[in-house]
């Protein structure tokens, strides 16, 4: 049997192990699928349950949340109390371990999920936030991404410092705001003999199981039938409706860096203006004591410039680096799926030359 101090090093009691990879349960990946498809196009979140096992984060159950109220959020906590009180009475995980919350078209670079993540980071320090891509999932694979935020990013948010000198100190982009890990589906070793006899059973035989009723694989086409059968769906030239989508938001968050960029121009002019302002002010100030002293009288008493001329402060570029990164989200997924059809088009060019 293993000791108390291999146990303790396993389960990671004093949290001295970093988290590397996360561990989904099948049943509460059809969970999260389940609850983010039902709330289209709403975004919802739920909670996440389970155990941080030698560096792995093993989520082992899930719940959802209520929707967001502005008048309803003790009832929101009064409804997590219940439910790990519940799940606990019943012997399941009640472990909180991060949070879910399903997206559209990648679009979740905010401050609203920030400020979320960082809390629940604050508080427990291996928590991990799951995100479901609703839209990219419809494509044919499963969206899942486990974010976390960096250590130089936690500090920051905690000082609340986004100028452009905390920024290049720390050297933090919008591409080292979010650490993602690995992913991988665990199943049950029932599920697995389950699956594992549906797929290896003769055509012939009769599978009976405690979950499905009784079961009989059939061929899915003749024989005789041509495994090359004609299709015209590879010869449609019209632009992916997730590709266009995705151009349409991409213009619009550029509008909003834009909008960014114009911001912080304008307080770059804004301090410009002061500092010649300043300038101005020493100039002749130094000319009148210059005056003052050769004419033999006393100097000008000495005056606190930078209070008289006091700089706006900088905005804060927190915005910046969430649309930056938001930006390039809608960049990668318009390279990942417009590659087809701009192949298509491509080789019908070179056929009507």
């Amino acid at each position: 049997m293993p000791s108390n101090k291999e146990l303790s090093a396993a389960l990671d009691i004093e949290g001295t192990v970093p988290i590397h990879s996360v561990q989904l349960d099948a049943m509460v990946v059809l969970k999260i699928v389940k609850h983010c498809r039902e709330s289209i196009p709403a975004t919802v979140t739920g909670q996440l349950m389970g155990l941080d096992v030698n560096g792995v984060l093993e989520v082992t159950h899930s719940f959802p949340m209520p929707k967001n109220n502005q008048d309803s959020e003790d009832d929101a906590s009064n409804y997590q109390v219940q439910m790990m009180r519940c799940l606990r009475e019943v012997n399941v995980d009640d472990n909180s371990v991060g949070w879910y919350q399903s997206t559209n078209m990648g679009n979740f670079m905010n401050q609203s999920l920030i400020e979320h993540q960082f809390e629940f980071q604050q508080a427990l320090s291996k928590s991990v936030l799951i995100i479901h891509d609703v839209a990219r999932s419809s494509m044919g694979n499963i969206n899942l991404r486990a974010l976390r935020l960096t250590p130089a990013f936690m500090k920051l948010y905690k000082e609340k410092k986004f100028t452009t000198e905390a920024l290049t100190k720390a050297k933090l982009t919008f591409s080292n705001i979010f650490e993602e890990l690995p992913i991988t589906i665990r199943n049950t070793a029932l599920l697995t003999a389950l699956l594992y006899e549906l797929e290896t059973a003769d055509e012939s035989v009769e599978v009976s199981t405690s979950h499905l009723t009784t079961y009989k694989s059939t061929a899915s086409a003749p024989a005789n039938k041509s495994v090359l059968a004609p299709s015209f769906d590879v010869l449609d030239l019209s632009l992916d409706p997730y590709v266009a989508k995705n151009l349409e938001n991409l213009m619009d968050t550029i509008d909003d860096h834009h909008q960014e960029q114009g911001n912080y121009a304008y307080w770059q002019r804004s301090v410009e203006r002061e500092n010649k302002k300043k300038a101005a002010y020493l100039l002749n100030r130094k000319t009148e004591n210059a005056r003052r002293t050769a004419s033999g009288q006393t100097a000008l008493a000495d005056e606190d410039v930078d209070a008289m001329f006091k700089a706006p402060a900088e905005p804060s570029r927190l915005d910046h680096l969430l649309i930056s990164g938001q930006i390039d989200n809608y960049c990668k997924q318009i390279n990942e799926f417009a590659g087809p059809t701009l192949g298509k088009l491509f080789a019908v060019g070179e056929l009507q030359k």
